[in-house]
């Protein structure tokens, strides 16, 4: 399968450089200048990873990574000369599932682009009895990457269920903040650890009463019902 990877980036430099070595390794790319192209290609033949600059004419890329999030969880990550804490936390905050900061290192995005496509990428067997984990009012079914709570199908981000499957594999663990940025963000993230608190704060949001435990000074623990 190649993967098709969209890239959102007005700097005509960036855009040659990444193309050039996202195609030496196989994908299939388009390069657009706008958001507003962007969201044309998503229309027409919707790539399986965005690659989002911030600074854009017309829409700027946090608005359209609020809008992708809004009809898809397709991974995407964020390139941004922006290297302020906040700007990195609002654009995890609207779904961005990484973030880059100007000037990166191709080898660098394309370790992330792999990572992200490896995680999101569906086991061979579906149908398996392991593919399944059930916890309470949570149902998680891990190659097709979909979450149930309380019988109804939720859309997640990346991360969000690579959270809500790492606690429900271990009910009852608590993870200190700096384990769950390790397992979930990856070891060459650099990053806050308030955006596992932000993480955390979606997952509340969209799975009313879900038993997610702050364990003060510490992390967070799943709490299963019946223990």
């Amino acid at each position: 399968m190649q993967y098709h990877i969209g890239v959102v980036e007005d700097d005509t430099n960036i855009q040659n450089i990444v193309n050039a070595y996202l195609k030496k390794e196989g994908f299939a790319v388009s390069v657009l200048g706008s958001a507003e192209e962007g969201w044309e290609l998503w229309e027409k033949q919707p790539p399986d990873m965005w690659i989002l600059d911030i600074m854009l004419p017309g829409m700027d890329g946090y608005d359209f990574c609020k809008k992708i999030r809004q009809e898809s969880d397709v991974p995407i990550i964020i390139i941004s000369a922006k290297d302020d804490e906040i700007d990195k936390i609002l654009g995890l905050e609207l779904g961005g599932d990484d973030y880059l900061t100007k000037p990166f290192s191709p080898r660098e995005l394309i370790a992330r682009v792999k990572r992200l496509f490896k995680r999101s990428r569906p086991a061979n067997d579906p149908t398996d009895a392991q593919d399944k984990v059930k916890v309470d009012h949570l149902l998680i079914y891990k190659s097709d990457r979909r979450i149930f709570w309380e019988g109804i199908e939720q859309e997640v981000t990346t991360k969000e269920f690579d959270m809500l499957l790492l606690f429900a594999e271990n009910v009852n663990r608590a993870f200190s903040r700096e384990e769950l940025l390790l397992q979930v963000w990856g070891e060459d993230y650099f990053g806050s650890d308030r955006a596992v608190d932000d993480l955390v704060k979606r997952i509340r949001k969209k799975l009313d009463g879900i038993l997610l435990e702050t364990v003060w000074g510490y992390g967070y623990r799943f709490r299963s019902e019946e223990e």
